[in-house]
C-alpha cells in the first residue's frame, strides 16, 4: 500500500520548509513508499522555490485559485492508493504514518481517516477552548456517523482517503473554494465506505487564523458551514481571508 502527500501552498514561504521537513522526516522514519507533492497555487513569494529545494519533493502548479482546486491539482498529479491531504502550515508528528497505514490495512471498508489539529503556537487558554470545540466535534461525528447516518467529520489539512473511493465519489467540487471542503469530502465518501474520525491521528498546525479572527468566531464559521454542507450540499460562506505570517 503506497501513499502520496498532497500539500497545497499559497504564499507559504515562512512555513513550507518546516512542513516539508516534517513530512520527509516521517517518511524516512516509516520506511514506506511515499510520494510528496507540493501544489503551488499562484504564490507570489518563494514558496515553490523553497519546496523544490528539498530532494524527493515534486512541485506542481495549479493556476485555478482556491484550496479545493489546489487539492484537486495535487490529486491529479499523483497515482498512490492512499492520498494524505495536509496544508502548508502543518507539521506531521512522529508516528503519524504508522497510524494511517495500520488503520487502512486492518479495515478494507475504511475510505477516509481524519483527526484533530494541535495548534502549537496558540496560548494555553485558546488551546483549552479548542479542546472543548473538538469535544463537540466528536459528539457531532458520533451523531452524524452512527445515528443519523448523514455523513461524518473530516478535518481539512489532516485527512487521508483511498484514491479509488474518491474517484467513485466524484472527486473534488471546485465550486467550493475554502469553507466546507472537508465536510463535502466527509459526506460524499460516507456514501462509499467508512469515514473515521480519531484522536489518534493528530496533526500540528499554526493557529494563526484563530489568533487573528478569534477562536469563537472561527469555530462558529466552520460549524455553520459544516451543517450547511451536510444538509444543504453547499457552504453558507463563500469568501475567506488569507491569513499568512509576515516574517
Amino acid at each position: 500500500m503506497n501513499l502520496a502527500f498532497v500539500i497545497p501552498a499559497y504564499n507559504e514561504e515562512v512555513l513550507i520548509g518546516k512542513c516539508v521537513e516534517s513530512v520527509l522526516a516521517e517518511v524516512k522514519r516509516c520506511g514506506r513508499q511515499v510520494d510528496v507533492v507540493v501544489v503551488n497555487n499562484n504564490s507570489t513569494d518563494r514558496t515553490a522555490e523553497i519546496a523544490a529545494s528539498y530532494p524527493g519533493v515534486r512541485v506542481v502548479d495549479e493556476k485555478q485559485k482556491g484550496l479545493v482546486s489546489a487539492r484537486d491539482g495535487g490529486f491529479q498529479a499523483t497515482t498512490a492508493e492512499l492520498v494524505a491531504n495536509i496544508d502548508g502550515d502543518t507539521i506531521v508528528p512522529v508516528g503519524w504514518l504508522d497510524t494511517v497505514f495500520s488503520e487502512f490495512e486492518r479495515d478494507e471498508k475504511l475510505v477516509c481517516l481524519s483527526g484533530p489539529y494541535v495548534y502549537y503556537d496558540l496560548s494555553v487558554w485558546n488551546r483549552f477552548l479548542v479542546s472543548l470545540f473538538y469535544g463537540l466535534t466528536y459528539l457531532i461525528y458520533f451523531v452524524n456517523h452512527y445515528l443519523l447516518r448523514v455523513g461524518s467529520v473530516v478535518q481539512g489539512g489532516n485527512f487521508v482517503f483511498r484514491r479509488d473511493a474518491w474517484i467513485k465519489a466524484g472527486g473534488y467540487n471546485r465550486e467550493i473554494k475554502f469553507y466546507g471542503e472537508d465536510t463535502d469530502v466527509a459526506v460524499r465518501l460516507s456514501k462509499i465506505g467508512r469515514v473515521k474520525w480519531t484522536f489518534r491521528l493528530k496533526m500540528k498546525t499554526s493557529g494563526r487564523r484563530l489568533a487573528e479572527e478569534g477562536v469563537f468566531k472561527t469555530a462558529a464559521t466552520y460549524t455553520l458551514n459544516f451543517f450547511w454542507v451536510t444538509f444543504a450540499g453547499k457552504p453558507a460562506t463563500h469568501t475567506h481571508t488569507n491569513v499568512r505570517h509576515d516574517d
